[in-house]
């Protein structure tokens, strides 16, 4: 279970109170009204919920009482202060309640009066976002992450791939595993069994064989055109939320595009799975994949966009006008734009058992989920490019025994120098060259491996409880039926289409393709999956940022 904390006073969280001016600006943006003890101001399950603002009431946040948890206070708000969290942002469904505790006056302001405060008063926008991701951080422990609960073993792929969706998606929630004292415990109370593992516990009810798409349905964290007024059309969809989707997100939201963002797995992509970044423009000490895409998300957010996950889009096709985009449960969106961003997929060893042990010792990322299970464990990284040798000093710097399995043999061909030299200075990291992994070992975990290469001219079992794996991606382009691909499979753009491309329906627009723009006009391609692309993070940004006013040149050029 995770460490439960005390619930959390205003004098020792982010609790901004409000000036008079403040405040009064705050009354343009809703009405006020009178409220009484005991008053509900927002529940449980309520799909959306007002913006807040005490004048001269107080309130309090509260998590439910379930059958084996008492109500439990989690903050109280004092007059001149705002409720709220960052589901106001991410479209979560409430699961803490809001309740008066002293009469007086708030400000209601309704969820479209929110977001036009949100891009109007920069300075009122910019508190609330900070306060809101404050409160987020707090909400994570303590009896407020009490309101959505996992049950898992830290053993399985299942209940991995269920944190790991959590995490990227910076959900309050608490983790119990089933082998624990306390995990046992609510197994009992809430009625299941092993074979119905992982298991969710949200206010709503108990969600049981739990895995990210029903967890976010429950939350209200997936698509629902009919559930969400006006975004049935919007101005741009965009497919994947890696650094170029989120990049294209930020700009197109931000510049006053209706904009959706959907992902097949979770917030972050690739990127999202880095352990650390230190070569990216203005984060000089480094930052975490999953620590950069989360801010990319709420900054998104923050100016309206609509961040989808987990949805698969299996198609998209131009009808009319517009373009259709299906997703995997048969929705459809529409959009006057469409923007893929979908990335790359992990490149696997074809040795056998390899898909026996994915998520059960066999990893494509390397976050602090993992680094806690195998902490100071014997475990592998195979590759020689900066991610692999992020994540081996990200591992040897958690207490684990890391041997780095690079098939070139030179560290520093594929490697950003920095990194090579930190890793050849490691005593906790074993290197060698010349080397591949050529078996798996174990029964219903991973528990070694067999390398054999330049190091290890006969083939050496060793030791390894993970085994992490950095080798390569390829392009996730085989849903695309009539975008134009290179021999690999990436997406071609613009002049990468050639100039035999001016054909009748370029002629008939009267010009050649946008920057970024596929061989379908109106559908454009940015980050790893175009062709040509420099498959580093800085240059996805700038792919989405970029990308952005070639749809704003196609929407206007089409009259749209």
């Amino acid at each position: 279970m995770t460490p439960a904390t005390p619930a959390r006073q205003p004098d020792d969280e982010p609790q901004p109170t409000l000036s008079s001016e403040q405040l009064e600006r705050l009354r343009g943006y809703g009405k006020v009204e009178v409220v009484q003890p005991g008053d509900v101001l927002y529940s449980p399950g309520q799909r959306t919920y007002d913006f807040i603002v005490l004048i001269t009431a107080a309130a309090q946040m509260l998590r439910e009482a379930t059958s084996d948890l008492p109500e439990a206070l989690v903050v109280s708000f004092l007059p001149g202060q705002f409720l709220g969290e960052l589901n106001l942002l991410t479209g979560q469904s409430v699961y803490l309640i809001a309740r008066v505790s002293t009469a007086g006056s708030i400000i209601r302001i309704d969820p479209a009066a929110f977001r036009r405060l949100m891009d109007e008063d920069t300075e009122l926008s910019d508190l609330i976002l900070t306060t809101f991701l404050a409160r987020r951080t707090v909400l994570q422990s303590g009896d407020g992450a009490l309101s959505v609960r996992m049950l898992g073993s830290e053993l399985s792929r299942e209940s991995l791939a269920l944190r790991s969706w959590a995490a990227h998606a910076r959900l309050a929630y608490t983790w119990f595993d089933i082998d624990s004292v306390a995990g046992t415990a609510l197994a009992r109370t809430i009625g299941v069994t092993v074979e119905q593992l992982p298991v969710t516990v949200t206010p709503s009810g108990v969600i049981t064989e739990a895995n990210p798409a029903k967890v976010a349905a429950a939350l209200g964290l997936t698509y629902s055109a009919d559930a969400e007024p006006g975004s049935a059309t919007t101005d741009l969809i965009i497919v994947g939320a890696g650094p170029a989707g989120l990049a294209a997100a930020v700009y197109g939201a931000s510049e006053g595009l209706r904009t959706v963002v959907f992902d097949a797995v979770g917030i972050g992509g690739q990127a999202g799975s880095s352990s650390r970044i230190e070569n990216y423009l203005g984060f000089e000490h480094g930052i975490s994949g999953t620590e950069l895409t989360g801010r990319a998300m709420v900054q998104a957010q923050k100016f309206g966009a609509q961040l989808k996950s987990p949805c698969r889009v299996v198609a998209v096709r131009r009808t009319g006008a517009l373009f259709e985009v299906t997703l995997s449960d048969g929705a459809i969106a529409r959009s006057r734009a469409v923007i893929l961003a979908v990335g790359v997929k992990y490149r696997a060893l074809d040795l056998p058992r390899w898909t026996e042990f994915e998520g059960r010792g066999i990893y494509y990322a390397a976050t602090e989920i993992e680094a806690r299970t195998y902490s100071r464990a014997p475990v592998a990284v195979i590759g020689g490019a900066n991610s692999a040798g992020q994540a081996a000093l990200f591992l040897a710097g958690r207490g684990c025994d890391v041997t780095l399995v690079v098939r070139a043999t030179d560290l520093y061909a594929g490697m950003s120098s920095y990194l090579a030299h930190r890793i050849e200075a490691d005593p906790a990291i074993d290197i060698r060259l010349g080397t591949e992994v050529t078996a798996l070992h174990g029964d219903q975990q991973l528990a070694a491996i067999t390398v054999s290469g330049k190091d290890s001219p006969e083939p050496r079992r060793l030791p390894c409880a993970g085994l992490f794996c950095f080798i390569g991606a390829d392009p996730e382009t085989s849903w695309l039926s009539e975008i134009r691909l290179d021999s690999d499979r990436f997406v071609l753009t613009d002049i990468a289409l050639g100039l035999g491309t001016a054909d009748a329906t370029w002629d008939k627009l009267g010009r050649g393709p946008l920057p970024f723009e596929t061989s379908v006009p109106g559908i454009f391609a940015v980050g790893d999956m175009r062709a040509g692309s420099m498959k580093r993070i800085a240059a996805a940004v700038g792919d989405g940022a970029s990308c952005v006013r070639s749809v704003h040149e196609f929407i206007g050029r089409a009259g749209m």
